[in-house]
Protein backbone atom coordinates (compact mmCIF):
# COMPACT_ATOMS: atom_id res chain seq x y z
CA UNK A 1 0.00 0.00 0.00
CA UNK A 2 2.75 2.17 1.06
CA UNK A 3 3.77 1.69 -2.65
CA UNK A 4 0.79 2.70 -3.57
CA UNK A 5 0.05 5.80 -2.13
CA UNK A 6 2.06 7.91 -0.20
CA UNK A 7 1.17 7.24 2.90
CA UNK A 8 4.17 4.65 3.65
CA UNK A 9 1.76 2.01 5.35
CA UNK A 10 4.05 -0.92 6.07
CA UNK A 11 3.38 -2.22 8.79
CA UNK A 12 4.74 -4.01 11.70
CA UNK A 13 2.97 -5.30 14.72
CA UNK A 14 4.52 -5.73 18.22
CA UNK A 15 7.01 -8.70 18.50
CA UNK A 16 5.79 -9.61 14.76
CA UNK A 17 7.43 -9.43 11.19
CA UNK A 18 4.96 -8.39 8.53
CA UNK A 19 4.73 -10.08 5.69
CA UNK A 20 5.60 -8.54 2.42
CA UNK A 21 2.76 -9.97 1.07
CA UNK A 22 0.66 -8.44 3.63
CA UNK A 23 3.03 -5.03 3.53
CA UNK A 24 1.25 -4.00 0.64
CA UNK A 25 -2.29 -3.42 2.28
CA UNK A 26 -1.43 -2.57 5.87
CA UNK A 27 -0.07 0.96 4.83
CA UNK A 28 -0.92 3.66 7.26
CA UNK A 29 -0.29 6.51 5.91
CA UNK A 30 3.09 6.21 3.04
CA UNK A 31 3.24 4.45 0.58
CA UNK A 32 3.88 0.90 -0.32
CA UNK A 33 3.35 -1.83 -2.88
CA UNK A 34 0.64 -3.85 -4.40
CA UNK A 35 0.08 -7.56 -3.34
CA UNK A 36 -2.74 -9.94 -2.81
CA UNK A 37 -3.01 -11.19 0.67
CA UNK A 38 -5.55 -8.79 2.85
CA UNK A 39 -3.83 -6.51 5.75
CA UNK A 40 -2.68 -8.18 8.99
CA UNK A 41 -4.41 -5.35 10.60
CA UNK A 42 -6.70 -2.36 10.33
CA UNK A 43 -5.18 0.91 10.09
CA UNK A 44 -6.98 3.57 12.44
CA UNK A 45 -8.88 5.57 11.40
CA UNK A 46 -8.44 4.43 7.71
CA UNK A 47 -9.82 1.49 5.17
CA UNK A 48 -7.48 -0.88 3.15
CA UNK A 49 -7.44 0.37 -0.62
CA UNK A 50 -7.79 -2.61 -2.98
CA UNK A 51 -5.95 -2.36 -6.28
CA UNK A 52 -9.30 -3.73 -7.97
CA UNK A 53 -11.51 -1.33 -6.18
CA UNK A 54 -10.70 2.40 -7.50
CA UNK A 55 -12.93 3.25 -10.00
CA UNK A 56 -11.71 3.43 -13.74
CA UNK A 57 -11.06 6.86 -13.90
CA UNK A 58 -9.14 8.26 -16.59
CA UNK A 59 -5.24 9.61 -16.14
CA UNK A 60 -5.43 12.92 -13.95
CA UNK A 61 -5.97 16.29 -14.82
CA UNK A 62 -5.83 19.46 -12.93
CA UNK A 63 -9.09 20.30 -11.16
CA UNK A 64 -10.10 24.17 -12.36
CA UNK A 65 -7.74 26.65 -10.67
CA UNK A 66 -6.72 29.73 -11.63
CA UNK A 67 -4.38 30.06 -14.00
CA UNK A 68 -0.60 29.68 -13.29
CA UNK A 69 1.36 32.79 -14.20
CA UNK A 70 5.32 32.63 -15.50
CA UNK A 71 7.58 34.26 -13.62
CA UNK A 72 9.27 36.07 -16.25
CA UNK A 73 12.76 35.45 -17.60
CA UNK A 74 15.40 36.85 -20.14
CA UNK A 75 16.69 33.31 -21.64
CA UNK A 76 14.57 30.50 -19.92
CA UNK A 77 16.87 27.09 -20.32
CA UNK A 78 15.41 24.55 -22.41
CA UNK A 79 14.44 21.12 -21.25
CA UNK A 80 16.35 18.75 -21.33
CA UNK A 81 15.99 16.07 -23.88
CA UNK A 82 17.80 12.92 -22.42
CA UNK A 83 19.43 12.54 -19.12
CA UNK A 84 22.49 10.79 -19.01
CA UNK A 85 22.19 7.18 -17.35
CA UNK A 86 23.31 6.20 -13.86
CA UNK A 87 25.84 3.72 -13.03
CA UNK A 88 24.44 2.33 -9.25
CA UNK A 89 27.77 1.83 -6.90
CA UNK A 90 27.43 -1.35 -5.36
CA UNK A 91 25.89 -1.04 -1.98
CA UNK A 92 28.98 -1.52 0.30
CA UNK A 93 29.16 -0.67 4.08
CA UNK A 94 29.37 2.67 5.81
CA UNK A 95 33.34 3.16 6.43
CA UNK A 96 32.36 3.85 10.82
CA UNK A 97 28.95 2.52 10.94
CA UNK A 98 27.82 4.63 13.94
CA UNK A 99 25.15 3.00 16.64
CA UNK A 100 21.87 4.48 16.97
CA UNK A 101 19.20 4.36 18.79
CA UNK A 102 15.56 5.88 18.93
CA UNK A 103 14.13 7.74 22.22
CA UNK A 104 10.72 8.45 22.72
CA UNK A 105 10.06 12.36 23.01
CA UNK A 106 6.29 12.75 22.71
CA UNK A 107 3.27 10.24 23.07
CA UNK A 108 -0.21 10.68 22.18
CA UNK A 109 -0.39 11.31 18.56
CA UNK A 110 -2.70 10.37 16.82
CA UNK A 111 -1.39 8.95 13.03
CA UNK A 112 1.06 10.86 12.72
CA UNK A 113 2.55 11.44 9.16
CA UNK A 114 4.91 14.24 8.68
CA UNK A 115 7.15 16.65 11.67
CA UNK A 116 8.85 19.96 10.62
CA UNK A 117 9.64 22.97 11.93
CA UNK A 118 9.03 26.45 10.70
CA UNK A 119 12.65 28.08 9.52
CA UNK A 120 15.36 29.24 10.97
CA UNK A 121 13.24 33.00 10.73
CA UNK A 122 10.87 31.58 13.43
CA UNK A 123 11.11 33.65 16.65
CA UNK A 124 10.59 30.37 18.79
CA UNK A 125 12.98 27.65 17.50
CA UNK A 126 11.88 24.83 19.70
CA UNK A 127 8.39 24.65 18.02
CA UNK A 128 7.50 21.34 16.34
CA UNK A 129 4.79 21.28 13.65
CA UNK A 130 3.21 17.21 13.89
CA UNK A 131 0.75 16.56 11.45
CA UNK A 132 -2.01 14.32 11.91
CA UNK A 133 -3.61 11.98 9.41
CA UNK A 134 -7.30 12.84 10.22
CA UNK A 135 -6.79 16.58 9.41
CA UNK A 136 -5.07 18.21 12.33
CA UNK A 137 -1.65 19.54 12.76
CA UNK A 138 -0.29 19.54 16.73
CA UNK A 139 1.97 21.94 17.90
CA UNK A 140 4.96 21.24 20.30
CA UNK A 141 6.65 24.19 22.74
CA UNK A 142 9.01 23.97 24.81
CA UNK A 143 9.29 20.15 24.21
CA UNK A 144 5.17 19.87 25.15
CA UNK A 145 2.47 19.09 22.91
CA UNK A 146 0.33 21.85 23.47
CA UNK A 147 -3.57 20.60 23.71
CA UNK A 148 -4.58 23.09 21.30
CA UNK A 149 -3.86 21.89 17.63
CA UNK A 150 -2.04 24.60 15.60
CA UNK A 151 -4.61 23.93 12.86
CA UNK A 152 -7.59 21.53 12.63
CA UNK A 153 -8.94 21.01 9.10
CA UNK A 154 -10.81 17.98 9.58
CA UNK A 155 -14.11 18.78 8.32
CA UNK A 156 -12.33 18.98 4.92
CA UNK A 157 -10.14 16.43 4.97
CA UNK A 158 -10.93 12.95 3.30
CA UNK A 159 -8.50 10.23 5.17
CA UNK A 160 -10.98 7.04 4.83
CA UNK A 161 -8.43 5.07 2.89
CA UNK A 162 -5.13 4.44 4.21
CA UNK A 163 -2.97 6.48 1.90
CA UNK A 164 -5.51 10.03 2.58
CA UNK A 165 -5.74 12.32 4.82
CA UNK A 166 -3.70 15.43 5.60
CA UNK A 167 -0.21 14.34 4.59
CA UNK A 168 2.21 17.45 5.37
CA UNK A 169 2.71 21.12 5.98
CA UNK A 170 5.51 23.75 4.97
CA UNK A 171 6.48 26.69 6.15
CA UNK A 172 8.28 29.33 3.49
CA UNK A 173 11.38 31.20 4.55
CA UNK A 174 9.58 34.39 5.00
CA UNK A 175 6.65 32.88 7.10
CA UNK A 176 7.75 34.91 10.30
CA UNK A 177 7.18 38.17 8.18
CA UNK A 178 3.97 36.66 6.03
CA UNK A 179 2.42 34.29 8.78
CA UNK A 180 1.79 31.77 5.45
CA UNK A 181 2.13 28.41 5.44
CA UNK A 182 0.76 25.79 3.06
CA UNK A 183 -0.22 21.96 3.50
CA UNK A 184 -0.96 18.99 0.90
CA UNK A 185 -4.14 16.82 1.80
CA UNK A 186 -6.71 14.51 -0.35
CA UNK A 187 -10.59 16.14 -0.05
CA UNK A 188 -13.59 13.84 0.36
CA UNK A 189 -13.66 13.43 -2.89
CA UNK A 190 -10.30 11.66 -2.84
CA UNK A 191 -8.67 14.26 -4.93
CA UNK A 192 -4.87 16.56 -3.95
CA UNK A 193 -5.19 19.75 -2.50
CA UNK A 194 -2.72 22.17 -1.91
CA UNK A 195 -3.68 24.89 0.32
CA UNK A 196 -2.43 28.61 1.93
CA UNK A 197 -3.35 29.10 5.16
CA UNK A 198 -2.27 32.28 7.47
CA UNK A 199 -2.01 32.70 11.20
CA UNK A 200 -5.07 33.93 12.77
CA UNK A 201 -4.91 37.47 14.09
CA UNK A 202 -5.88 36.99 17.25
CA UNK A 203 -3.43 34.36 17.88
CA UNK A 204 -0.01 34.04 16.32
CA UNK A 205 0.17 30.49 17.32
CA UNK A 206 -2.61 29.25 15.66
CA UNK A 207 -3.48 28.62 12.01
CA UNK A 208 -6.50 29.90 10.76
CA UNK A 209 -8.89 27.38 9.12
CA UNK A 210 -10.99 29.50 7.79
CA UNK A 211 -7.90 31.42 5.61
CA UNK A 212 -7.47 29.22 3.24
CA UNK A 213 -6.64 29.52 -0.33
CA UNK A 214 -6.51 26.68 -2.54
CA UNK A 215 -3.55 27.28 -5.15
CA UNK A 216 -3.53 23.71 -7.05
CA UNK A 217 -6.11 20.79 -7.21
CA UNK A 218 -5.34 17.71 -8.92
CA UNK A 219 -7.41 15.06 -9.98
CA UNK A 220 -6.53 11.51 -8.21
CA UNK A 221 -7.93 8.46 -10.24
CA UNK A 222 -7.86 6.02 -7.64
CA UNK A 223 -7.03 5.96 -3.48
CA UNK A 224 -3.78 5.29 -3.07
CA UNK A 225 -0.44 6.68 -4.42
CA UNK A 226 -0.94 10.51 -3.28
CA UNK A 227 2.53 11.37 -2.80
CA UNK A 228 1.87 14.57 -0.48
CA UNK A 229 5.12 16.18 0.89
CA UNK A 230 5.47 19.89 0.50
CA UNK A 231 8.89 21.08 1.04
CA UNK A 232 10.09 24.50 0.42
CA UNK A 233 13.43 24.10 -1.60
CA UNK A 234 16.57 26.17 -1.29
CA UNK A 235 15.83 28.00 -4.21
CA UNK A 236 12.71 29.17 -2.05
CA UNK A 237 10.53 27.81 -4.54
CA UNK A 238 7.77 25.22 -3.13
CA UNK A 239 8.30 21.00 -4.24
CA UNK A 240 5.39 18.94 -4.37
CA UNK A 241 5.92 15.17 -4.55
CA UNK A 242 3.06 13.24 -6.49
CA UNK A 243 2.37 9.53 -7.06
CA UNK A 244 1.06 8.02 -10.05
CA UNK A 245 -2.15 7.98 -9.25
CA UNK A 246 -2.39 4.87 -7.85
CA UNK A 247 -3.56 0.71 -8.45
CA UNK A 248 -0.55 -1.39 -9.50
CA UNK A 249 1.57 -0.72 -12.19
CA UNK A 250 0.44 2.84 -13.21
CA UNK A 251 -2.57 1.61 -15.30
CA UNK A 252 -3.07 4.78 -16.69
CA UNK A 253 0.69 5.14 -17.53
CA UNK A 254 0.81 9.38 -15.50
CA UNK A 255 4.30 8.91 -14.49
CA UNK A 256 5.88 8.73 -17.67
CA UNK A 257 3.43 10.86 -19.69
CA UNK A 258 4.64 14.61 -19.61
CA UNK A 259 0.97 16.39 -19.79
CA UNK A 260 0.35 15.13 -16.36
CA UNK A 261 1.19 15.72 -13.10
CA UNK A 262 0.81 12.75 -11.68
CA UNK A 263 3.91 10.59 -10.73
CA UNK A 264 6.07 13.68 -10.80
CA UNK A 265 8.37 16.14 -8.45
CA UNK A 266 6.35 19.78 -9.16
CA UNK A 267 7.96 22.98 -8.69
CA UNK A 268 6.30 25.93 -8.28
CA UNK A 269 6.63 29.44 -7.06
CA UNK A 270 3.96 30.48 -4.54
CA UNK A 271 5.27 33.80 -3.56
CA UNK A 272 3.26 36.87 -4.21
CA UNK A 273 0.53 35.53 -5.86
CA UNK A 274 -2.71 34.34 -5.30
CA UNK A 275 -2.51 31.08 -6.48
CA UNK A 276 1.27 30.11 -8.12
CA UNK A 277 3.24 30.72 -10.60
CA UNK A 278 6.07 28.56 -12.96
CA UNK A 279 9.56 29.25 -12.36
CA UNK A 280 11.20 30.53 -15.73
CA UNK A 281 13.89 28.22 -15.66
CA UNK A 282 11.37 24.64 -15.27
CA UNK A 283 12.83 22.28 -17.64
CA UNK A 284 9.72 21.86 -19.41
CA UNK A 285 8.32 24.96 -19.60
CA UNK A 286 8.38 25.27 -23.14
CA UNK A 287 7.85 21.56 -24.19
CA UNK A 288 4.83 21.28 -26.11
CA UNK A 289 2.40 18.85 -24.52
CA UNK A 290 4.14 18.65 -21.25
CA UNK A 291 2.94 20.71 -17.86
CA UNK A 292 5.60 23.35 -16.61
CA UNK A 293 5.38 22.55 -13.15
CA UNK A 294 7.08 19.40 -13.36
CA UNK A 295 10.63 19.66 -11.92
CA UNK A 296 11.33 15.72 -12.25
CA UNK A 297 9.52 12.25 -13.43
CA UNK A 298 9.13 8.68 -13.68
CA UNK A 299 8.16 8.78 -9.91
CA UNK A 300 5.76 6.11 -8.41
CA UNK A 301 4.74 7.41 -5.04
CA UNK A 302 7.61 9.75 -3.44
CA UNK A 303 6.11 9.81 -0.24
CA UNK A 304 9.21 11.44 1.35
CA UNK A 305 12.08 13.57 -0.19
CA UNK A 306 14.66 15.99 1.66
CA UNK A 307 16.85 18.36 0.62
CA UNK A 308 20.60 18.37 2.63
CA UNK A 309 20.64 21.68 4.01
CA UNK A 310 24.50 21.90 4.39
CA UNK A 311 24.59 20.81 0.28
CA UNK A 312 21.39 21.39 -1.40
CA UNK A 313 21.13 17.73 -3.07
CA UNK A 314 17.64 16.34 -3.10
CA UNK A 315 17.14 12.70 -1.82
CA UNK A 316 13.96 10.98 -2.55
CA UNK A 317 12.78 7.96 -1.67
CA UNK A 318 10.38 6.22 -4.08
CA UNK A 319 7.97 3.36 -2.99
CA UNK A 320 8.18 0.53 -5.56
CA UNK A 321 6.04 -2.06 -6.32
CA UNK A 322 5.96 -5.44 -5.15
CA UNK A 323 9.96 -6.04 -5.48
CA UNK A 324 12.03 -2.94 -4.88
CA UNK A 325 12.38 -0.20 -2.74
CA UNK A 326 14.71 2.69 -4.08
CA UNK A 327 16.39 5.91 -3.59
CA UNK A 328 16.68 9.05 -6.04
CA UNK A 329 19.02 11.78 -6.01
CA UNK A 330 19.81 14.94 -7.51
CA UNK A 331 22.58 16.92 -7.10
CA UNK A 332 22.27 20.74 -6.26
CA UNK A 333 22.71 22.50 -9.22
CA UNK A 334 20.55 20.20 -11.29
CA UNK A 335 18.86 21.83 -14.02
CA UNK A 336 16.08 19.45 -13.46
CA UNK A 337 13.97 17.17 -15.96
CA UNK A 338 15.31 13.77 -14.93
CA UNK A 339 13.31 10.82 -15.52
CA UNK A 340 13.72 8.42 -12.48
CA UNK A 341 12.31 5.36 -14.42
CA UNK A 342 9.09 4.36 -13.59
CA UNK A 343 7.33 2.27 -14.57
CA UNK A 344 9.84 1.49 -17.17
CA UNK A 345 11.69 0.00 -14.12
CA UNK A 346 11.01 -0.87 -11.14
CA UNK A 347 14.73 0.00 -8.80
CA UNK A 348 17.54 -0.84 -11.21
CA UNK A 349 15.18 -3.65 -13.06
CA UNK A 350 13.11 -3.81 -15.44
CA UNK A 351 9.34 -3.20 -15.08
CA UNK A 352 7.22 -3.15 -18.29
CA UNK A 353 8.14 -4.99 -19.75
CA UNK A 354 9.78 -7.30 -17.54
CA UNK A 355 12.86 -8.12 -19.95
CA UNK A 356 14.69 -6.51 -22.15
CA UNK A 357 13.40 -2.41 -21.69
CA UNK A 358 15.61 -0.11 -22.71
CA UNK A 359 16.90 2.14 -19.67
CA UNK A 360 18.52 4.94 -21.95
CA UNK A 361 18.18 8.09 -20.61
CA UNK A 362 17.10 7.22 -17.14
CA UNK A 363 18.38 8.28 -14.15
CA UNK A 364 18.91 4.64 -11.79
CA UNK A 365 18.50 5.31 -8.04
CA UNK A 366 21.88 5.53 -5.89
CA UNK A 367 20.27 2.58 -3.96
CA UNK A 368 17.93 0.02 -3.53
CA UNK A 369 16.31 -3.07 -1.49
CA UNK A 370 14.07 -6.11 -1.86
CA UNK A 371 11.58 -7.21 0.12
CA UNK A 372 13.11 -9.45 2.42
CA UNK A 373 14.13 -6.50 4.05
CA UNK A 374 10.88 -4.22 3.63
CA UNK A 375 8.27 -3.14 1.60
CA UNK A 376 7.49 0.11 2.17
CA UNK A 377 10.61 3.00 1.57
CA UNK A 378 10.12 6.06 4.13
CA UNK A 379 12.86 8.25 3.43
CA UNK A 380 14.48 10.71 5.56
CA UNK A 381 17.02 13.51 6.01
CA UNK A 382 20.90 14.20 5.97
CA UNK A 383 21.98 14.47 9.65
CA UNK A 384 23.28 17.89 9.82
CA UNK A 385 22.85 18.35 13.78
CA UNK A 386 25.77 19.61 15.72
CA UNK A 387 24.83 17.41 19.15
CA UNK A 388 26.28 14.03 17.31
CA UNK A 389 28.88 14.32 15.24
CA UNK A 390 29.60 10.89 14.32
CA UNK A 391 26.26 10.97 12.36
CA UNK A 392 26.67 14.18 10.11
CA UNK A 393 26.34 13.52 6.49
CA UNK A 394 24.73 10.54 6.85
CA UNK A 395 21.00 10.28 4.80
CA UNK A 396 18.76 8.03 7.21
CA UNK A 397 15.82 6.76 5.56
CA UNK A 398 13.36 3.49 6.51
CA UNK A 399 10.61 1.08 6.22
CA UNK A 400 7.37 1.01 7.03
CA UNK A 401 6.95 -2.67 6.65
CA UNK A 402 9.55 -3.94 8.29
CA UNK A 403 11.15 -1.13 11.14
CA UNK A 404 14.33 -1.06 9.80
CA UNK A 405 16.56 1.97 9.73
CA UNK A 406 19.55 2.58 7.30
CA UNK A 407 22.29 5.48 7.10
CA UNK A 408 23.89 5.80 3.49
CA UNK A 409 26.25 8.39 2.75
CA UNK A 410 28.29 9.22 -0.65
CA UNK A 411 32.00 9.11 -0.05
CA UNK A 412 34.75 11.50 -0.84
CA UNK A 413 35.66 8.92 -3.77
CA UNK A 414 31.80 9.70 -5.13
CA UNK A 415 30.51 5.71 -3.79
CA UNK A 416 27.87 5.62 -1.83
CA UNK A 417 27.57 3.22 0.81
CA UNK A 418 25.13 1.94 3.10
CA UNK A 419 24.62 0.02 6.24
CA UNK A 420 21.55 -1.21 8.39
CA UNK A 421 22.35 0.57 11.25
CA UNK A 422 18.76 -0.28 13.43
CA UNK A 423 16.13 -2.89 13.67
CA UNK A 424 13.02 -1.66 15.00
CA UNK A 425 9.32 -2.64 15.46
CA UNK A 426 7.91 1.04 14.90
CA UNK A 427 5.63 1.56 12.17
CA UNK A 428 7.74 4.48 10.46
CA UNK A 429 5.78 6.69 8.68
CA UNK A 430 8.05 9.73 8.27
CA UNK A 431 10.89 11.03 9.65
CA UNK A 432 11.72 14.66 10.57
CA UNK A 433 14.05 17.33 10.87
CA UNK A 434 13.86 20.17 13.46
CA UNK A 435 15.39 23.77 13.04
CA UNK A 436 19.16 22.61 14.84
CA UNK A 437 18.99 19.38 12.43
CA UNK A 438 18.02 16.49 14.79
CA UNK A 439 15.87 13.85 13.47
CA UNK A 440 12.95 12.51 14.40
CA UNK A 441 11.46 9.14 14.04
CA UNK A 442 7.34 8.74 13.91
CA UNK A 443 5.23 5.94 14.94
CA UNK A 444 2.30 5.74 12.80
CA UNK A 445 0.96 2.81 15.11
CA UNK A 446 1.85 3.82 18.27
CA UNK A 447 1.26 7.88 17.87
CA UNK A 448 5.02 8.43 19.41
CA UNK A 449 7.77 10.62 18.37
CA UNK A 450 11.60 9.02 18.69
CA UNK A 451 14.35 11.41 18.95
CA UNK A 452 17.18 9.77 16.24
CA UNK A 453 20.51 9.48 18.63
CA UNK A 454 23.85 8.15 18.43
CA UNK A 455 25.40 5.83 21.35
CA UNK A 456 28.72 6.56 22.46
Amino acid sequence: MVAKHLLPYHLVLAGLLVLVTACDQVKPPPPTGESPSPPSAPLPGATPTSPAGDSPTPAQMALPTPPPQTVPSPTPPAAPTTIPEQAVSPTIPLTSPPAIALEPTFTGVQSPVYLTHAGGDDPNLSRLFIVEKVGRISLVENGVVQPTPFLDITDRVGSEASEQGLLSVAFPPDFAASGLFYVNYTDHGGNTVVARFRLMESDPRQGDPTSEQKILQIEQPASNHNGGQLQFGPDGYLYIGMGDGGRAGDPWGNAQNPGVLLGKMLRIDVAGTDTYAVPADNPFLNQPGARPEIWALGLRNPWRFAFDRATNDLYIADVGQNLYEEVDFQPAGSPGGENYGWDVMEGNHCFEPDTNCDPGGLVLPIVEYDHTLGCSITGGYVYRGTRYPQLAGIYFFGDFCSGNIWGLKQEASGEWTMTLLLKTDVSISSFGEDAAGEIYVLGYQDGTIYHLVALP
